[in-house]
């Protein structure tokens, strides 16, 4: 008897190696995926504009990030005793302006030049749904908690998601033409929005960048949505909140993922890297005992030998925890 409906993918062009600049950008899910791709010591920059969950405010990030943009104190605004730019998460908002400003404009500088090198993208959507500020006439990323009614808040139709996700291909494709992109929807149900209209958002994504990907070389989609409603289709599969995939959900979804996107190579890299990682989470019974400093001088050669093996893997973090422990 079958009690499920696996979704069926097809192996991606799109293949993953340790040698790789990987870039995440999007909704909390492309922060899940980082988190894993972090753990098996990929090269990845994660959500550097902070959480972004709509097709245009992801847009402009790139576009700031390419054109070299500085922002200036009249670019933020000043509310409950902070400064907070409408392109960036409350993590760049500060009491002192210059501090915010340095903070959104170092960060600007490092990813840019990141994106240079980098030629793995993964674009995470959460919703088409987009805020509006009246006055300043502009797509926000964040509305920083300030009174609903500075907004207008609408949904994109199926053509303007297109037009977005196409500049995106084109503003990035310019700046790298090496670039390799994979466009997902978040499983993450929007639910304040209702069950209707959270489904009609996801719809309008998924039609709009159904029909760019086949538009464009380089480009796929990668069914984390699909995955999430139809494969893990119970409650066991959620956290508390019933909305958010719990640690089984994603994980299983990372499987998916690296199936269809990793190399067999890869994979042969990720259990060697995984050895060194586990090591350094044991907790041992006596620090100074001679059995612990044995274990953490062999895990010190082994490193060594990862080191020299695969030269593109940073093993820094690991080698002065264990370090602080002689």
């Amino acid at each position: 008897m079958k009690f499920r409906t696996e979704i069926d993918i097809p192996k991606s062009e799109i293949q993953f190696e340790h040698s790789d600049n990987i870039l995440t950008l999007g909704s909390c899910f492309a922060e899940n995926i980082s988190k894993y791709f972090s753990y098996y010591k990929f090269n990845i920059l994660e959500n550097p504009f902070g959480v972004l969950y709509n097709p245009v405010s992801i847009y402009n990030s790139l576009k700031f990030t390419i054109e070299n943009k500085q922002f200036l104190k009249e670019d933020l605004i000043f509310d409950q005793s902070e400064y907070h730019s409408f392109f960036h998460h409350s993590d760049f908002s500060n009491h002192n302006y210059e501090a915010c400003l340095s903070n959104i404009n170092d960060n600007l500088l490092v990813t840019n030049e990141y994106l240079k090198e980098c030629n793995k993208l993964i674009i995470s959507f959460g919703t088409s749904y987009v805020f509006r500020h009246k006055e300043r006439n502009i797509i926000v990323s964040n509305c920083h908690k300030i009174p609903q009614n500075e907004f207008e808040r609408f949904r994109l139709t199926v053509d303007e998601t297109k037009d977005y996700l196409q500049k995106i291909i084109d503003t990035l494709k310019i700046h790298n033409s090496a670039l390799s992109i994979i466009f997902t929807v978040s499983p993450v149900r929007h639910w304040k929005d209702g069950a209707v209209d959270n489904q009609l958002s996801k719809s309008i994504l998924l039609l709009a960048i159904n029909e760019i990907v086949s538009k464009n070389n380089n480009c796929e989609y990668f069914p984390s949505y699909e995955i999430m409603m139809d494969d893990l289709r119970d409650y066991r599969f959620y956290a508390e909140d019933l909305i958010h995939p719990n640690k089984i959900a994603t994980d299983y979804i990372w499987e998916k993922f690296s199936e269809n996107h990793f190399t067999s190579e890869c994979f042969k890299v990720m259990n060697e890297v995984k050895k060194i990682v586990q090591a350094v989470m044991h907790k041992p019974r006596n620090l100074k005992s001679a059995v612990h400093l044995k274990f953490l001088d062999t895990q010190l050669k082994y490193i060594n030998e990862l080191s020299n093996k695969y030269v593109y893997i940073n093993f820094t973090d690991e080698i002065n925890f264990i370090k602080s422990q002689f």
